[in-house]
């Protein structure tokens, strides 16, 4: 499985046709305290670039970009109970939404973890 990252801090895990999506450990820092996460439905289809999710914390109300086009799966179930996963499992349990990839060149484009470190430092 590899990880990748966005310029706006999405990160997603890929595993064949299947991602997970969730936002870096530098953005939740950005956002500060996670009060709400508003996830897509199942069987929403996204576009690379365009807005899959919200977050709202405490500072802001954020929107979470879909890295690549796809139909969503599934939604994580825990972040409507325990919002604040954002916080503190960000790259982790903290995961917004699964998807089945639907151009898996548009991978192409984002960052591996290496340049997404050198992108934050440069911030």
């Amino acid at each position: 499985m590899s990880r990748l990252y966005t310029q706006e801090h999405e990160w997603i895990d890929v595993d064949g046709s299947t991602a997970t999506v969730g936002i870096t450990d530098y953005a939740q820092g950005q956002l500060g305290d996670v009060v709400f996460v508003d996830l897509p439905e199942s069987g929403r289809a996204v576009t690379k670039g365009g807005e899959a999710a919200v977050v709202e914390s405490v500072k802001a109300a954020s929107d979470v970009y879909a890295p690549v086009s796809g139909t969503v799966t599934e939604a994580n179930p825990a972040l409507a109970d325990d919002p604040s996963l954002v916080n503190s499992a960000p790259e982790g349990d903290g995961w917004f939404f699964k998807l089945t990839l639907s151009d898996a060149s548009e991978l192409d484009g984002l960052m591996d973890k290496a340049a997404y470190e050198a992108f934050v430092a440069s911030l």
